[in-house]
């Protein structure tokens, strides 16, 4: 079970309300496009009936008649693209285009894209209008998808900023609870040091005793490397450049001692090759026994346990493969989520260190580059290689 799991699901709701809103929003202002273009049809057909009625004027008595409808009309048509032609097509004048001034052949690219589009020209006399749409109407088309882009530009900008807070936030709880047990255990470590330096002196003589107070002592260096190891993490990194076969030697070594006899271990040998990385040995030594460790676990006491190392140009992959249960394929990209795990009594944090420890410590990748049900897994390291 993932303890840690939480079922949030506030970025759906949010990207669904500003789908909604978009979708609203294109709506709503096309809705105004169409009854604005409407409006400016019925201005164009009045305007065709206003011109001609102006043209008819003939006698002193029609100057005297009242034009003020015919002027108002005119003016409102002032912003309306229009294109006068004759019967036959050929183009006579264009106005209403604002501040541009087309040429002949660019009004004659324009005409052909009005008449594609359909749009109804008006006759007047023996002449033909066409009008098409004003600046306004123009932008109140784009006018949606302008809004829509912002509104998604900021709920992904949102979203990006939530989640940066969030990951910070655990990162300082990470670090947090890293910090404290590395405190809370230092206290016992001290005092189990102490008594197994008492040991020493008071029973010198007692070579049982020597033998137990050594091997205690042993895995109170251990348990204070593990300290040790919990105290990095969040501390600026300190890197060494080692020989990456040499490293892996120590890890296999350590797990190999306190492995069932049936594991076995083929790694390459210490002196295999010179390729260096860049490492903090404790964090990195980390990485590694914690992948074997879950080696171990997947195989049920047998099997073989491999380490290979792959140089390239400049980077070195490292392989550590099992034979035992593999993963399933849809939890492999889960494997290195906070709290996934398959075990009863697991906690599901170690291979999240192993891959924090990894990609921010080392500036280097992990991932399961191989895994086959009942035939085992491989998780492969890529680290910066140290160029001599």
């Amino acid at each position: 079970m993932n303890i840690f799991q939480t079922t949030s699901r506030w970025p759906l709701y949010l990207a669904v309300v500003g789908l909604v809103i978009v979708i609203a929003s294109v709506w709503y202002t096309n809705n105004l496009a169409a009854q604005l273009a409407t409006t400016e049809q019925n201005y164009a057909n009045l305007f065709g009936l206003a011109i001609e009625d102006l043209n008819k004027i003939d006698t002193a008595e029609d100057l005297e008649r009242d034009f003020t409808l015919q002027s108002e009309i005119l003016d409102r048509m002032e912003t309306v693209p229009r294109i006068l032609t004759d019967t036959k097509g050929n183009i006579e004048s264009w106005n209403g285009f604002g501040s541009w001034e087309p040429d002949t052949n660019e009004v004659r690219k324009i005409l052909e894209e009005w008449i594609e589009q359909g749009r109804e020209p008006i006759r007047i006399d023996v002449q033909i209008m066409y009008f098409g749409e004003s600046r306004l109407l123009r932008q109140l088309r784009f006018f949606p998808y302008i809004q829509g882009f912002l509104i998604l530009s900021f709920i992904i900008i949102g979203f990006i900023g939530i989640n940066q807070a969030r990951r910070a936030e655990q990162n300082r709880v990470w670090v947090g609870m890293a910090k404290e047990t590395a405190h809370q255990l230092g206290t016992p470590i001290s005092a189990i040091m102490g008594w197994v330096e008492h040991l020493k002196l008071m029973y010198a003589e007692d070579e049982d005793l020597m033998e137990v107070s050594s091997e205690l002592e042993k895995d109170v260096d251990r348990l204070s490397m593990v300290a040790n190891r919990f105290s990095k993490i969040g501390a600026a990194p300190e890197l060494q450049s080692v020989n990456v076969y040499l490293e892996l030697a120590r890890c296999r070594e350590y797990m190999e001692k306190r492995a069932p006899r049936k594991v076995n271990f083929d790694f390459p040998a210490p002196d295999a090759g010179e390729d260096m990385i860049a490492i903090n040995p404790l964090l990195f030594d980390w990485v590694v026994e914690n992948l074997l460790r879950n080696a171990l676990d997947a195989m049920d006491g047998k099997g073989t346990i491999s380490g290979a190392v792959r140089v390239l140009e400049n980077k070195v992959m490292i392989d550590i493969s099992d034979t035992g249960k593999g993963i399933a394929p849809k939890d492999i990209r889960k494997v290195f989520n906070p709290g996934f795990t398959t075990k009863k009594r697991g906690w599901g944090l170690g291979l999240s260190l192993v891959k924090r420890i990894v990609q921010e410590y080392h500036k280097g990748k992990i991932a399961v580059s191989r895994s086959e049900v009942g035939k085992g897994t491989t998780f492969t390291i890529t680290l910066p290689r140290v160029m001599n």
